[in-house]
């Protein structure tokens, strides 16, 4: 599929709507994608033709909906290259997959463990291991980064250690945009024996990770970042892991055997899959796979990196505007404050002239008492957004600025 921007764009309902009375200018993919017409149709397909529980039934529906949801589960593996099917485990989004490792990880740290951090993380990858610190004595130590908002791997290095068991970091921040070095990170960290769990809820909708290459031990994300529907996600785990942690949840699924005695779990994925799982949300998480395949990875990132250098170059020329993320590894998110304005005041104006952008600290509080700010204008990038909406954000703005300075 060649890159044709205006089909592509015919390709996503809501862009054709208006917002007060202009054409929606839609700059908060970071936080949810727009979803296409291919995907909504799979969603509308499942439960009009064949809604039905899977892998307990005999009959026709459950068999045509267990056949569509694994078949969902093999282009995951697929895509992100896991070796082996079983090692892709739905999940209700990132949120709940990284859940479910720290709660498998409570059976294993001891007191004075070492658990490590990135300063840079989303909230839903800081306080599931505080509380997992506070329940087993462990300690959780961060990674400090720089005013460019980038990691400090020299610091990361230091912290590293024997006690070291586990490190959680994003693969790109969602408040910044900034690509972490992810391969040094995981490497260095199997130099001490230590797990590594990356959050790519921020990276998959730019970037295809090779989950082998990576030789990664956990790796989470949700559908809705990647044109699927909320409330599904995947976790990667490793096999290795997989055998040794404990069930999340116990339930219907991830069972082998109930008895009152004694209850035995089912082999993986399922020993983590209890309860009746989102089944319309995998399928529909399959298309969305689809869609962003036949588009292709490098022309998204080709056409998402020219909007981000055209969007920084003129969000610059507006006097008192300072872009936090400046980083040499980058991708398409710009957040951004004008001297003097608080960002939810800029927010509120661009939205009625149309421009959906994100305000406030983005689920990312530490980041904000880094640099001293209460938050930032937030504009994300997605690959059907074009030139003609970044001139709209621009001129939006000075309007902002006009009108509140």
């Amino acid at each position: 599929m060649s890159f044709n921007i205006q089909k592509i764009r015919n390709d996503f309902p809501i862009l054709s709507r208006e917002v007060n009375g202009h054409p929606l200018v839609y700059l908060d993919n970071a936080a949810t994608s727009q979803k296409p017409k291919q995907v909504i149709d799979a969603i509308v397909d499942y439960y009009s033709n064949y809604n039905a529980n899977i892998h307990r039934g005999v009959h026709t529906l459950s068999q045509e909906a267990t056949d569509a949801y694994e078949a969902a589960r093999k282009k995951l593996q697929e895509h992100f290259n896991a070796k082996y099917l079983h090692e892709i485990i739905f999940t209700a989004g990132t949120t709940h997959g990284i859940n479910l490792v720290a709660n498998g990880f409570a059976e294993i740290l001891k007191k004075d463990d070492e658990v490590i951090v990135s300063a840079m993380e989303h909230h839903s990858n800081i306080v599931p291991w505080q509380m997992l610190c506070e329940k087993t004595g462990a300690v959780l130590k961060v990674i400090p980064m720089n005013e460019e908002g980038e990691l400090i791997l020299s610091e990361y290095e230091k912290l590293l250690s024997n006690k070291t068991k586990l490190v959680f970091v994003n693969h790109i921040s969602n408040a910044l945009g900034t690509i972490n070095p992810i391969e040094k990170i995981i490497q260095k960290a199997h130099e001490y024996n230590a797990a590594v769990l990356i959050d790519g809820a921020q990276s998959c909708s730019h970037i295809k990770p090779d989950l082998q290459k990576l030789d990664v031990d956990f790796y989470v994300t949700s559908a809705h970042k990647m044109c699927g529907p909320t409330g599904v996600g995947i976790l990667y785990m490793k096999e290795s892991w997989g055998k040794k942690l404990p069930p999340y949840q116990g339930g219907g699924e991830m069972i082998a055997e109930v008895t009152f005695e004694k209850t035995t779990y089912a082999v993986l994925p399922h020993k983590f899959e209890a309860g009746t799982p989102n089944i319309c949300g995998g399928i529909a998480f399959g298309a969305a796979i689809d869609y962003l395949n036949n588009i292709g990875f490098e022309a998204i990132v080709k056409h998402e990196d020219q909007l981000l250098k055209y969007a920084t170059e003129q969000l610059l020329a507006i006097p008192g505007l300072t872009i936090y993320g400046t980083g040499q590894a980058k991708t398409s998110v710009v957040s951004f404050n004008i001297e003097g304005i608080h960002p939810y005041d800029i927010g509120t104006i661009v939205d009625k002239l149309g421009i959906a952008v994100r305000t406030g600290h983005h689920c990312a509080q530490p980041i904000m008492d880094f640099y001293k700010i209460p938050g930032t204008v937030r504009a994300s990038f997605a690959f059907y957004n074009t030139v003609e909406e970044v001139d709209a954000l621009v001129k939006a703005v000075q309007k902002a600025k006009m009108m509140l300075s």
